[in-house]
C-alpha cells in the first residue's frame, strides 16, 4: 500500500470515528428534547436496545420509539439530562463499529414525584448503510441507579424548566 493510500485509509477511519461520536451525542440530544422523529433516524430498522441492566429490552425502530415515548415523553412529565463521556470507538470492519461511553444521567419528573440519577457504561454496536452509520444496538450497563421522591427533600424547589 502506498504512502498516499495509507494516508486516506488513515483519514477514513478518523472521519467514521468522529460521525460516530456525533450519531451518539445526537441520540442523547434529541431524546432529552424529545426529538422523537430525528431520534428515529438515529436507529435500522432492526436494530436492538437494552436499558436497565435488561429490564427494558426491544427490537425494531418502532418498539424501541414506542417506549421512549412513553416513558420520557411530554406526558410523563419527565426531563432528562444525558452527559456522555470518554468514547471508546472502534472500527470493526468497512462497516461495523462498535462504541463505550461513560454516561452520568439526570431525570425529574415533577408530575411523578420522581428524581433519579444513573451512572453507567453505554456498550453500542453500529453499521454503515449507504454512507451514514446508525446504531444497530444501543444498550448500557449501570454502575448505580439512585432514585428518590422530590417531596422527600424540604428545600426542594423548581426554578426552571
Amino acid at each position: 500500500m502506498s504512502d498516499l493510500a495509507a494516508l486516506e485509509q488513515r483519514i477514513a477511519r478518523l472521519e467514521d470515528i468522529e460521525a460516530i461520536n456525533r450519531l451518539k451525542y445526537r441520540y442523547w440530544r434529541d431524546l432529552d428534547l424529545k426529538l422523537w422523529d430525528d431520534l428515529a433516524g438515529c436507529f435500522v430498522a432492526d436494530a436492538t436496545v437494552r436499558y436497565g441492566d435488561g429490564k427494558y429490552t426491544f427490537t425494531g425502530v418502532e418498539s424501541i420509539m414506542n417506549f421512549l415515548r412513553s416513558s420520557l415523553g411530554e406526558t410523563t412529565g419527565a426531563v432528562t439530562v444525558h452527559h456522555g463521556h470518554h468514547p471508546e470507538i472502534d472500527i470493526t470492519g468497512p462497516t461495523t463499529a462498535r462504541g463505550t461511553w461513560a454516561l452520568y444521567n439526570y431525570m425529574y419528573s415533577v408530575k411523578q414525584n420522581r428524581g433519579i440519577r444513573i451512572g453507567a457504561y453505554y456498550e453500542d454496536t453500529f453499521v454503515k448503510v449507504g454512507g451514514v452509520w446508525k446504531f444497530q444496538h444501543v444498550g448500557y450497563r449501570a454502575i448505580f441507579h439512585e432514585e428518590w421522591r422530590r417531596d422527600d427533600i424540604p428545600s426542594l424547589r423548581l426554578l426552571t424548566g
